[in-house]
Formats: C-alpha cells, structure tokens, sequence
C-alpha cells in the first residue's frame, strides 16, 4: 500500500512538472500564439486539479515537498511517511524534466542557458528581483497555499471542490510571482528542471527548498491554530494515514 503512495506522488510530480514547465519551455514563447504567463500560470493549476482527481484517493496527491512537511505541521500528515514522500516527489520532478528536456532539445536552436523554466533570483529572477524579494515572494506564496490546502480539505469544506479551489489557487499563486522567481513554491518542481539547467539553476536551488519549506510549516501551523477542528483529508477523498 505504501509503494502505491509513493508512486502516485512520483507519478503525479511528474506531470505537474512536465505539464507546468512544459508549458513554459514549449509553448509560452511561441511567436503570435504563445500562451504566456497566463497560459503557464493555468498549465500549473491543471496539473494539480487533474491529478488530484486522478491520485487523491491514493496518495492525497501533495506533489511538493513544501505541503508533505506543510500538511504534517498542520497535523494533516504522519511525520514518518515525510522523507519517503518526498523522494518520490523530487524523482517524479527530475523524471518530468527529462522527458521535457528530451522533447525540448530535438527543437533547433535549443539552448539550456536560457533557463529551461528553472527558478532564479537577482540576475536569474525574470524580472531582476533581488534575492530578499525572492525570498518574502515564495515563503508569503507558499504559506498561503497550504492554508488553502488545509481550508479547502477541512472536513466541513464543501465536499468534491478541493481540487478546484487548489488548482485555481496555484494557478494564481503564479500569476502573481512568474516575473519574480519564475514561481516556485515547489521544491521538487524546481529540483527536476535545476539539474538539467545546471551551473546557476543547481546553485540557486536552496532558495527554492529553503523559502517554500519555511512557508508551508507557517500556513500548515497557521491553519491549525486558527480552525477549531484540525482534522480533513489531503486534497482527495484519502485520510492522511
């Protein structure tokens, strides 16, 4: 039973960062019919609200590292099962950014410099924000995102809508903060591109567990101090076992 967890999450990280920086790498920049930061901020939401429909029942679907460790301060999630998860997490992100990068790189003309959707700060931030704005951006971004896991999966939220209301969520999360750090606010999803993208994306990657881990213990402690009943499942129909 355990194995299918982990798989699931593997599974699920995979698409969520083939499907978001695919998106990025593929289709965002393409001259008259780009989709754009809107087109990539809705790609991230889709990914969420498919898989959590297609393996909540399985794993809970977290997809990140940053709402694993979230949802166990939010005492959504067994300390024990943390590690476990998130290794399949960061396997499923490094497998999705190397499916990407064998697609991405049969284009002529296709250059890694570029940043292969890799999140960056100062010099590597889209829009030259410094490393402190950087940092405030994917904390702040993703201490709200687990507030709305842990609101959306309460046991007395509106049943069937998690998804939606966590998918449009990150959807919105990058809309606001693509131009600063590319958005992250996933550990895994910044891990999977970082390491094909090499030199600046791998040495800039603490930002992006540091910033988003310290966010989700806020929200999901956040959350548990102000709901008067802690208990709910992780954005499926599966218990947090």
């Amino acid at each position: 039973m355990a194995m299918r967890k982990y798989t699931a999450e593997a599974i699920g990280t995979f698409w969520l960062t083939f499907g978001g920086c695919g998106s990025a790498v593929i289709a965002a920049g393409l001259p008259n019919v780009g989709i754009g930061y809107l087109g990539v901020a809705l790609a991230f939401g889709l990914t969420v609200v498919t898989m959590a429909y297609a393996i909540g029942h399985i794993s809970g679907c977290h997809l990140n590292p940053a709402v694993t460790i979230g949802l166990a301060a939010g005492g959504r999630f067994p300390a024990s099962q943390i590690v476990p998860y998130i290794v399949a997490q960061v396997v499923g992100g490094v497998i999705g950014g190397g499916v990407l990068y064998l697609i991405a790189s049969g284009k002529a003309g296709f250059d890694l410099s570029a940043g292969f959707a890799s999140n960056g700060y100062g010099e590597h931030s889209p829009g030259q924000y410094s490393l402190f704005a950087c940092f405030v951006a994917e904390l702040v971004l993703t201490a709200v995102f687990l507030f709305i896991i842990m609101g959306a999966t309460h046991g007395e939220a509106p049943a069937g809508f998690a998804p939606l209301a966590i998918g449009l969520g990150l959807a919105l999360i990058h809309l606001i903060s693509i131009d600063v750090t590319n958005t992250s606010v996933n550990p895994a999803r910044s891990t999977g591109v970082a390491v094909f993208a090499g030199g600046w994306a791998v040495q800039q990657l603490w930002l992006f567990w540091l910033a988003p881990i310290a966010g989700g213990v806020i929200g999901g402690a956040l959350y548990r101090w102000l709901s008067h009943e802690p208990h709910g499942v992780v954005i499926g129909t599966a218990p947090a076992e």
